[in-house]
């Protein structure tokens, strides 16, 4: 069955940006491919998606299997016969310094937060290009990938990794009408940033949050919905001429951060 609006294909839909990306597609007509590891919290978005007259399929499974990556594509192509948004947006992390993080978590994270971008994009890619067709991925990365704060190193690492894979991919598929963008958020109020525990076991997460919110310039998280409306954009026709690049939305969190103790010092009636 055709949808003229398009198609949408969302990993880590369950929640945060994820959900916020499904709300705004299936808002604006499109159809909605899902797919997260939470199988509750996913049916929960699949019923915001059933609200909308698009249509949907959510698939619940682990990004970490190469066969479901196929499996979500084929499912995809079956039903509508096209994918016009790719969204990369599923993520994983263990919140340890480099000295104590496992090998499994290290791994973990980069078969989650990279590798399965990578090979969910090839094989999207290859599926299309069979039919003669393209699309736009969207991987989304963090300011993280340039602000190292020592206590997630892998997820880090794979953030940077994910916006080099975002150049190389549009390189690859540029010549076949492919766009390739990486959007880097800052600070997003989601589940995501409320696991923060101390030494003591404390939930430290809402003093990182007021911490980083007084560090960004706008004074504030970003609301899932806000890193949504620039990834419909990026992917609409007005922005036919962005790709193999990275977009910055974190209220200006990146250009302040190292000067932040500095403003407080020494012009604190300013800042």
């Amino acid at each position: 069955m055709e949808n003229k609006a398009g198609v949408v294909l969302i990993t880590g839909a369950a929640g945060g940006v994820g959900r916020a990306v499904v709300e705004k597609f299936a808002g604006r007509g499109f159809a909605i491919a899902m797919t997260d590891i939470d199988a509750g919290r996913l049916e929960e978005t699949a019923m915001l998606a059933a609200s909308f007259t698009g249509g949907y399929i959510s698939l619940a499974g682990d990004l970490q299997d190469t066969g479901f990556l196929e499996k979500l594509v084929d499912t995809c192509m079956a039903r509508w016969g096209r994918i016009d948004v790719l969204v990369n947006n599923a993520v994983w992390r263990s919140v340890e310094t480099l000295n104590t993080i496992s090998i499994e978590d290290w791994e973990k994270t980069l078969r989650i937060n990279l590798t399965a971008p990578a090979f969910l994009s090839r094989i999207t890619a290859a599926r299309l290009m069979e039919q003669g067709l393209a699309c736009v991925i969207i991987n989304i990365s963090s300011v993280m990938s340039e602000l190292a704060g020592g206590y997630a190193p892998a997820y880090t690492v794979c953030k940077g990794a994910l916006e080099s894979l975002t150049y190389e991919l549009a390189v690859l598929y540029g010549p076949r009408g492919f766009r390739v963008i990486a959007v880097r958020p800052g600070n997003v109020d989601t589940s995501l940033g409320k696991d923060y525990q101390s030494e003591a076991q404390q939930n430290i997460s809402a003093h990182m949050t007021s911490e980083i919110n007084e560090r960004t310039p706008l004074n504030r998280s970003a609301d899932p919905g806000e890193i949504a409306d620039a990834i419909f954009w990026l992917s609409s026709p007005e922005a036919s001429f962005v790709t193999g690049t990275c977009i910055t939305v974190d209220g200006g969190l990146s250009h302040n951060f190292n000067a932040y103790i500095t403003k407080k010092q020494l012009k604190a009636k300013e800042f």
